[in-house]
């Protein structure tokens, strides 16, 4: 058989618990081994009966009696005596009426489970049962615990994966030898049977090691094989004019701060390369992404080339259609500039694709219709990505084959990323980071609020809208759920409409509302036509409005500790000072995230607080279909990191050739194709 045969040529894997692993994205060989456990249970210590406290416990013995009975209906008990040298133990299962027909007369066998007391003796609950061998699968042992499905168990699931590790075994070395030797690594194949069936909890951890360093070279790899390929790609220079750009920023009517001033210029080095500029403007919330956008796109515009800037949001791209507009008023290009989103009707979007091919509109704002086939660029400069993660890759790379050869690229994100993550995942991009806020800009007061504080919030917001002030208030459910405990949009928004805020002008959104409908309430908040926005999450990335000064945030423990940073991101965008009311759902003491939200407005702190908290992980959004899920990395080990983007790199400068490594090509190849853009 080979890796890439379906599972159910294995033994055991008929053709309904095939049918059940492929809800599982389990489909070959090569996916089973692949598909690595989420967790272990330690049951590797075997304890003399007598020797037993309660806990987690795995004894050798024999079994000396069994009986089974139903003592009411729905409920059989299957109860077992269990013995060794120095004594024995009571074994209860409960409705598994076939376990007293499954143990042979004088053979011993491996029972792992809960030692606890029941009905006034201890016992060991449900266990797992397994017989004395030289390769225990499911006691006796680190036990894996796979995700599961109905139908399918972890102790099913092990028994599918022993029957591959001839295959395991077989696997061919991933990595170079002499990077191997040098880290003094576990075999790729060790690495993998020791992450299925560990021998001890130091193999499992030396395969961890193992297969974390792997998974960063192959990053890295991709990343820098990518960068070498855009090097060798031709694009237009763009001349820099230092009397326009100090022109355009003496007319500005703030301050750049010295974070904006540096992303500018080292956008402007770039595009006066021949090779195309990849370069990533990471910006905390608020940091001003928008400006650098528009200063950066004013000499490509200078040379007579077009500048298309890609929104995930309808509303978002017309915001960005009105500042960017009003940014280059003043130098008189605001002529040039052209919004095509969906809702644009007939004439008007056929007008706008005619002005665009002609090449009178140059700088081209709009979302996913910039990447419509319809759409003719007439001479593609600079393209710039808002909230790249929010975009498939296909359709980034729609985008920028619109050019016709390789453009300039910026991409945009409010997400802020620890460095080592955005070294190891934007390896193939230069990064440009935005973390100081315009001057005038005030900390948001960010407090933990007890449920019995409601009212008083209540009379701060009606307060706040007499002052003429809006307020976003952000719940974690559209609706209510019977499963999850935590306020919905539509209740609240009942309530405060008809009772608690009645006379107030009160809207509601959220993310099933349809497209239109969430555009209009979002264009009527920001048009200062709501004075309250009750919402969801729809708003983590949306419009600017400098009027709306606080938030209330419900049921904060709901939502991750980025999402929060990035809601609380909505208000204090003016010199108004604004408030952030953390709503707790009950009495008890918040948690350390939650703290540390109040404590911090640093988006780059808090989201190494929040690897911390996470560990590895999903890195790139779902867009990506996990292709670019961590498994065993964890991002918060910068020195683990940096020593794997190294080795990843000698990789290169040695001209180690991918195609003797077919695993390691195979995985690589796969990441390039996910994360590159052109």
């Amino acid at each position: 058989m080979e890796l890439t045969d379906s599972v159910d040529k294995l033994p055991g894997v008929g053709p309904a618990v095939a049918k059940l692993l492929q809800r599982l994205k389990v489909r070959t060989i090569s996916d089973l081994i692949h598909y690595y456990p989420r967790r272990y249970d330690d049951y590797s210590n075997v304890i003399p009966i007598a020797k037993l406290h309660p806990g987690s416990v795995t004894v050798r013995g024999v079994i000396k009696q069994i009986t089974g009975r139903y003592v009411r209906r729905g409920l059989h008990i299957t109860e077992a005596v269990a013995s060794d040298e120095t004594g024995s133990i009571r074994l209860v299962w409960f409705n598994q009426p076939y376990r007293a027909s499954q143990f042979k007369k004088d053979s011993e066998y491996y029972f792992s489970g809960d030692y606890q007391l029941s009905n006034r003796r201890f016992s060991i609950l449900n266990p797992a049962s397994e017989q004395v061998s030289s390769f225990p699968v499911n006691t006796a042992r680190i036990v894996p615990i796979y995700k599961e499905t109905k139908g399918l168990t972890s102790h099913k699931i092990r028994s599918i994966i022993k029957a591959t590790l001839p295959y395991i075994r077989d696997l061919p070395e991933s990595l170079p030898d002499w990077m191997v030797d040098e880290q003094s690594l576990l075999s790729y194949s060790q690495s993998i049977e020791q992450i299925h069936f560990p021998a001890s909890s130091d193999k499992l951890k030396q395969a961890t090691k193992r297969l974390g360093f792997d998974e960063v070279v192959e990053l890295t790899l991709a990343a820098l094989l990518n960068k070498q390929t855009i090097k060798h790609d031709a694009s237009l220079a763009i001349a820099f004019d230092k009397k326009l750009a100090t022109t355009f920023v003496s007319k500005l009517p703030f301050e750049l701060t010295d974070d904006q001033r540096r992303a500018v210029w080292q956008i402007y080095q770039d595009m006066q390369a021949v090779s195309p500029m990849n370069r990533l403007l990471e910006g905390d919330v608020g940091s001003g992404k928008t400006v650098v956008a528009a200063m950066s796109a004013l000499m490509v515009l200078k040379q007579g080339l077009q500048v298309a800037l890609m929104a995930p949001t309808e509303i978002l791209a017309r915001q960005h259609y009105q500042t960017i507009a009003k940014l280059l008023q003043p130098l008189g290009l605001d002529h040039t500039v052209g919004l095509l989103v969906g809702s644009q009707k007939g004439k008007e979007k056929s007008l706008m694709h005619q002005r665009i091919e002609s090449g009178e509109v140059k700088f081209i704002i709009g979302t996913h219709a910039l990447i419509a086939e319809k759409v003719t660029m007439h001479k593609l400069g600079l393209v710039i990505i808002d909230e790249q993660h929010r975009f498939g890759v296909d359709e980034r790379k729609k985008l920028l084959a619109k050019a016709g050869h390789a453009p300039h690229t910026l991409i945009m994100t409010a997400t802020p990323i620890p460095r080592s993550l955005a070294l190891t995942l934007f390896g193939d991009l230069d990064i440009s980071l935005l973390k100081s806020k315009p001057k005038n800009r005030k900390a948001i007061k960010t407090e933990l609020v007890p449920p019995s504080s409601r009212p008083k919030i209540i009379d701060i917001i009606k307060k706040a809208v007499i002052n003429g002030h809006q307020v976003y208030i952000v719940c974690p459910l559209v609706d209510e759920s019977a499963v999850v405990p935590a306020v919905s949009a539509e209740k609240l928004y009942e309530q405060l409409h008809t009772r608690d805020l009645k006379g107030l002008r009160v809207g509601l959104l959220h993310g099933q509302m349809p497209s239109d409908d969430k555009e209009r309430v979002m264009s009527e908040f920001a048009n200062a036509k709501l004075d309250v926005l009750v919402c969801t999450t729809v708003i983590e990335v949306g419009v600017d409005v400098p009027n709306a000064s606080i938030m209330m945030i419900e049921s904060p423990e709901r939502f991750g500790l980025a999402q929060l940073h990035q809601l609380r991101g909505r208000i204090g965008r003016s010199d108004i000072q604004s408030y952030c009311y953390v709503m707790m759902s009950d009495a008890h003491a918040p948690s350390q995230r939650l703290r540390a939200f109040t404590q911090t407005q640093d988006g780059f702190k808090l989201s190494e607080y929040d690897l911390h908290l996470r560990g590895p992980g999903a890195i790139y959004g779902t867009s990506q279909h996990g292709e670019l899920d961590l498994t065993f990395t964890r991002l918060t080990d910068v020195k683990a990191i940096s020593n794997a983007r190294e080795y990843a790199q000698r990789f290169i400068d040695k001209g180690c050739k991918l195609v003797q490594y077919p695993v390691l090509n195979e995985r690589v190849s796969k990441l390039r194709a996910v994360t590159n853009l052109n």
